[in-house]
């Protein structure tokens, strides 16, 4: 079941199916910056400029990946000075190295998300048994 939102941005007012965003991004300083669906026009709220709707984006992302609840296709990530929330279902390949570490790249950009055990053990899994469901093929 889709979930819509509206938020508004940089004085425009969006309807945005969040069930089609590809990835979320958390930064340090509190931003969170996610890609419209079928673009690659960046939306970033924060919570000084819009705290109604970084409350809603914070909101659902909790819903997504409460481990309590099962989504089974988004993912949390920690990647350097960076957190992403990525739907798995939105990636086309994922690319293991002979060191176990996988990469995939967000269809609506070219960042490259690398996930290693080492550093998202549990999310690592997580990929690792998407990837097996999915497609049938395992990665070592």
């Amino acid at each position: 079941m889709p979930y819509w939102m509206k938020i508004f941005y940089e004085r425009k007012e969006y309807v945005i199916n969040f069930d089609r965003v590809n990835a979320f991004c958390y930064e340090q300083n509190g931003r969170v910056t996610f890609w419209l669906p079928d673009s690659a026009i960046p939306i970033v709220i924060n919570p000084q400029n819009n705290l109604e709707d970084y409350q809603k984006v914070l909101k659902y992302l909790e819903q997504v990946t409460d481990v309590e609840v099962d989504s089974g296709h988004w993912v949390k990530i920690i990647d350097g000075k960076n957190e992403y929330v990525v739907n798995l279902h939105c990636i086309s390949s994922f690319c293991q190295e002979p060191n176990g570490r996988i990469t995939f790249w967000l269809p609506d950009g070219t960042i490259p998300i690398v996930i290693n055990p080492s550093n998202n053990p549990d999310s690592y899994l997580k990929v690792l048994q998407f990837v097996k469901n999915t497609t049938g093929y395992s990665l070592s």
